[in-house]
């Protein structure tokens, strides 16, 4: 057998467990914190494919195996890749308490409706979307993606807590800090988990389900869902296929350029992705913020004009909704395209606007396509009667990226 021991936030090593051992893998200071067996291989984990391929020749003559991490190793642990590699029945794993599980434990706040996302030896974007997004998150970090990165990535409006060496009784360290002033600061190398929270909002409801809230039971909402000027929306029929082509998820950014209402930032958030509205009119801007309010989600709502104001906005986006259709349509979509590393969706009400929509997309590399979506509503008559009441039609163009055409798109 390999056994699997969590240690690291406070639970000592069983002397059992290491008993007969004739090889111990772990982390440096797991394996410091240990006596080992006399004449017991020690390996200390580095790049794991060397460790896995001896642990495969001590498995193969039979000969006992006990491997150390941290917390719960089954939880973004190395649980998964001994299980690949040697199978999950030759695992005795003996979980101790997470380091997600112990942060949140220090400040007091339950974590059933946390979010929990690594952005170890991952791409840090994703873990910063999440952020951005939702109002509890746990970011596992690791070299490059550390509390400094995450803090100028995410930017204001949220609390970070930096739990750092947790079970350590002399080392360890919570701090509770704002984005700018971890930015500011050196971690070092003994972060153990970050929190970024919305303090507002961290005590949500009771949950049934954990983690991730569960998805929206439904979406393109009807038009009174949403506060709005003069009938000043993209309407459901419209949206539902925009969100189709949108595929707003966990982890994705989203912008809402020319937003409006805001009905489809909001409902981008409600699907999880990390949202910006951009929005022109100041009447505007506060209908953006009651909608999402309204809805309990986080949109990001900036004032200006596009193609303007899109420099002003660091990250790219995964996919862009364009509403509107002005003169400079073509610019506003260009700008978009230049950055969209996934999708642009684009809704017309005028015809001469198309051509230089499509021409726009073709000419950033994107394959286009569209639709006239043309609807008509029941509507009631005097007398029990109802007739069909039309909608405007409204052009729908979305460009996909193909590959060729990403390499300008930072990854």
């Amino acid at each position: 057998m390999i056994t699997v021991v969590g240690t690291g936030t406070g639970a000592p090593v069983p002397e059992d467990v290491l008993a007969g051992a004739a090889l111990v893998v772990g982390g440096r200071r797991h394996l410091d914190a240990v006596r080992l067996p006399e004449g017991a291989e020690r390996i200390v984990l580095g790049p794991l494919a060397p460790a896995l391929d001896t642990i495969g020749e001590y498995v193969g003559k039979e000969l006992p195996v006990v491997v150390l991490a941290s917390g719960d190793p089954g939880f973004f642990g190395i649980v998964r890749a001994l299980a690949e590699r040697f199978g999950a029945g030759r695992l005795d794993v003996r979980p101790g308490v997470s380091s997600v599980a112990t942060a949140f434990a220090r400040i007091g706040l339950p974590w059933d409706d946390a979010v929990v996302v690594s952005a170890h030896g991952r791409d840090l974007r994703t873990a910063v979307n999440v952020c951005r997004a939702h109002p509890k998150v746990a970011v596992l970090t690791g070299p490059g993606a550390g509390p400094a990165e995450l803090a100028a990535a995410v930017g204001e409006g949220r609390v970070l807590v930096v739990a750092s060496a947790l079970g350590d009784p002399e080392r360890e360290r919570v701090e509770r800090v704002t984005p700018a002033e971890a930015a500011a600061k050196d971690w070092g190398t003994a972060v153990s988990v970050v929190l970024c929270l919305d303090e507002a909002r961290a005590l949500g409801a009771v949950r049934t389900v954990a983690g991730v809230r569960a998805q929206p039971a439904g979406w393109a909402l009807d038009e009174g869902e949403f506060t709005h000027r003069d009938s000043m929306i993209t309407k459901f029929e419209v949206r539902a296929l925009a969100l189709a082509r949108l595929g707003p998820r966990l982890g994705d950014l989203v912008w809402d350029v020319g937003a409006g209402s805001g009905s489809v930032a909001v409902e981008c958030a409600r699907l999880g992705a990390a949202v910006v509205a951009v929005e022109k009119a100041p009447d505007g801007v506060e209908r953006i913020r009651a909608n999402a309010d309204a809805h309990g989600v986080g949109v990001r709502v900036v004032h200006g004009t596009a193609p303007e104001a899109l420099s002003a906005l660091d990250d790219d986006p995964d996919a862009v909704f364009i509403g509107g259709g002005g003169r400079e349509l073509p610019a506003v979509v260009g700008a978009c395209a230049r950055r969209a590393r996934r999708t642009v969706v684009v809704a017309m009400a005028a015809l001469d606007r198309v051509p230089g929509a499509r021409e726009a997309l073709t000419g950033a590399g994107f394959t286009c396509d569209g639709v006239l979506v043309q609807s008509s509503r029941l509507a009631p008559l005097p007398g029990d009667v109802t007739r069909l009441a039309a909608t405007n039609p409204v052009f729908l163009l979305w460009g996909v990226r193909t590959p060729a055409s990403s390499e300008g798109v930072a990854q």
